[in-house]
């Protein structure tokens, strides 16, 4: 669903802010901060400032993508889950690349999904058939440059033919 109403932008910006709040209440926001690598916590706090500038400035982007299945996983097990987010990421990824091939910027997030039946609500969407899985700010993007984003080394990540601790 592609969202450029002004007023129901602002209404989806209001329960992300919310959500936002619940993030923040919870100590969601604080808990990799407390990382023992200072490089880690640093990247932390930015990622962090991002989420919130997004969470006070999202009532300001032109356009915000909810990409859905027309399904509820809520009581699935993992593999119908999976099945069926498997069907929706390479789509949205897609579209992400596509949007930064023309210069303009893309966000997954997620955290107005704290108060999806609301935003069900705000857009028409039949929240007992259809279930949201994202909602992807879309907007020119600032600046000159935009650098990669740091990823742990990859045999910090990848385990070859058994999980290691």
């Amino acid at each position: 669903m592609v969202v450029t109403d002004p007023g129901r932008r602002a209404a989806l910006a209001e329960l992300y802010r919310r959500g936002w709040e619940r993030y923040v209440t919870e100590g969601i926001t604080e808990k990799p901060v407390r990382a023992a690598d200072p490089e880690a916590r640093a990247r932390q706090k930015r990622i962090t400032s991002s989420a919130r500038y997004l969470a006070d400035h999202l009532h300001e982007v032109p356009v915000l993508v909810v990409p859905c299945i027309r399904t509820r996983t809520d009581a699935s097990d993992a593999v119908v889950q999976a099945s069926q987010f498997g069907s929706v990421l390479p789509a949205v990824w897609s579209f992400m690349l596509a949007a930064r091939a023309r210069d303009l910027g893309t966000a997954w997030t997620t955290i107005h999904l704290f108060h999806e039946r609301e935003a069900a609500e705000i857009l028409g969407i039949p929240f007992d058939e259809v279930m949201q899985v994202a909602m992807i700010p879309v907007a020119h993007l600032i600046g000159e440059s935009l650098k990669p984003g740091h990823r742990r080394p990859l045999d910090e990540v990848v385990h070859w033919d058994h999980w290691r601790g």
